[in-house]
């Protein structure tokens, strides 16, 4: 090989080893929007698509969810613009008013790492013609007909994996993402009267099906658009024992078996508590509405008592509640395994935590003693701390934290606040630095003479 030739192999040789240094040296993108609206909006630069989860305004910050991971944004109380917000006023008031969960969309600019929102926009209800839509009323009147009575056919066109976890009785699953791949869902007769729903007022799944059937021929299509929070407002949903078994793997809820306790004891589904009546007695040993558990009620069949309580427990207003369809009998038919003898008496629940959460029990013991390795940061502002700070902890606060880095190095770091949101944001801030070994504390801490008390 001559001179020339091996030149042209090393710089070619250099420039290969310059790109795989460059692809192994920036890491992967992380998605700008939810997977959600990626149903109806493409990335956009220096844009943020997610759900609302809170505001701090004492550290001027924003937190994001986006599907499993958060996104911390910093803010000018001056400065940022907040539009489509439930309320008007100033700014603190327009992003409290944003409720958690909302979807939102947050332009930003970036400098020196951390993101600073310019834009929050709280997604605004779907806007639809009188005559495109269906009120709750008339959607209850044709449900408690059913599909062949009621001359109606009702699309659920949420993801699968949200149908799983319970729908609209009669309902039937068409994924507006997959629509087009499952028309053969939709009645051959296009006048055949079809209802559409999806996840409530902001959601825009159920009229991009109706625009679709639209387009296919479809001359009698109607949207519910208030969708599965406003039916659970007011009606139990159902859930089939497969897609119980598939969706609640992860998710914690509460089951309850509405039979007599003498037949429940002959054959249950494993954690299930007797429940034959939704009377007051009964009904305190739930969890406190604001937990919003999911609850599944069964009987023997699905044709017996468990469609009594589910109402008796909506009701007394739990807005998250199912009944399994074919009751045991639907849950045997799927193979599923059933258990003899007494059942539990008292209902069990416990909250699936957030990432990154401290057991509140274990972090009352940690700080009579915090133990070597650990830092107890509280991420309140100076002018807070009136009233007392944990022994041995140090005060950062949450918008700084960043700035504090090194002293963290290879260190366990539990942050707390007086509500648990700004440690949260601590939390994920440092995650997004690489940290692996922080937590936060979801729970109040107030202090009385200088001591602390902590509670949910």
């Amino acid at each position: 090989m001559n001179c020339k030739s091996m030149t042209a192999v090393l710089a070619a040789m250099i420039a290969f080893a310059g790109h795989a240094a460059a692809d192994q040296a920036a890491p992967p993108a992380k998605p700008g929007n939810a997977k959600i609206c990626t149903n109806c909006h493409k990335p956009d630069t220096n844009n943020l698509r997610g759900h609302w989860e809170s505001v701090a305004m004492k550290s001027s910050s924003i937190q994001l969810k986006i599907d499993d991971r958060s996104e911390i944004l910093r803010f000018d109380k001056g400065k940022v613009q907040v539009l489509n917000a439930p309320e008007k006023g100033d700014t603190e008031k327009m992003l409290r008013s944003i409720k958690k969960g909302h979807e939102v969309r947050i332009e930003f600019t970036e400098k020196d790492g951390v993101k600073y929102a310019s834009v929050v926009a709280s997604k605004p209800p779907i806007k639809l013609s009188p005559e495109e839509k269906i009120a709750l009323p008339e959607v209850e009147k044709l449900v408690a007909l059913g599909p062949q009575k009621g001359n109606y056919l009702l699309f659920d066109s949420r993801p699968a994996p949200r149908f799983k976890e319970g729908s609209i009785p009669t309902a039937v699953s068409l994924p507006f993402p997959e629509f087009d791949k499952n028309i053969d869902k939709l009645p051959q007769d296009k006048s055949t009267p079809i209802i559409f729903y999806c996840s409530g007022i902001t959601c825009n799944m159920s009229p991009g099906s109706q625009k679709k059937a639209k387009a296919l021929g479809y001359t009698n299509i109607k949207v519910f658009v208030e969708g599965m929070p406003a039916w659970l407002s007011k009606n139990y949903g159902v859930v089939t024992a497969p897609a119980m078994k598939d969706a609640y793997k992860d998710i914690p809820y509460v089951l309850l078996d509405a039979r007599p306790s003498a037949a429940a004891e002959k054959g249950f589904i494993k954690g299930a508590v007797t429940f034959p009546a939704a009377d007051d007695k009964a009904l305190k040993l739930l969890p406190k509405k604001e937990m919003k558990a999911p609850v599944i009620v069964y009987d023997e069949d699905g044709k017996g008592n468990a469609a009594a309580v589910a109402k008796g427990i909506v009701k007394a207003g739990y807005t998250n509640v199912f009944v399994l369809t074919e009751g045991l009998a639907g849950w045997k038919k799927a193979q599923l395994p059933v258990e003899t003898g007494k059942l539990a008496a008292k209902v069990t629940y416990v909250p699936k935590p957030k990432p990154g959460e401290f057991p509140m029990e274990d972090f009352k013991k940690l700080i009579t003693s915090i133990p070597a390795g650990t830092v107890l940061v509280d991420v309140r502002n100076p002018d807070e701390l009136g009233d007392g700070i944990i022994k041995g902890a140090v005060n950062i606060p949450a918008d700084r934290i960043d700035q504090h880095l090194s002293e963290f190095k290879d260190k366990r770091v539990i942050a707390y606040c007086n509500t648990g949101t700004r440690a949260e944001m601590a939390y994920h801030a440092l995650k997004a630095k690489g940290f692996t070994n922080a937590f936060f504390l979801n729970a109040k801490v107030d202090f009385d003479e200088g001591k602390p008390e902590i509670s949910k």
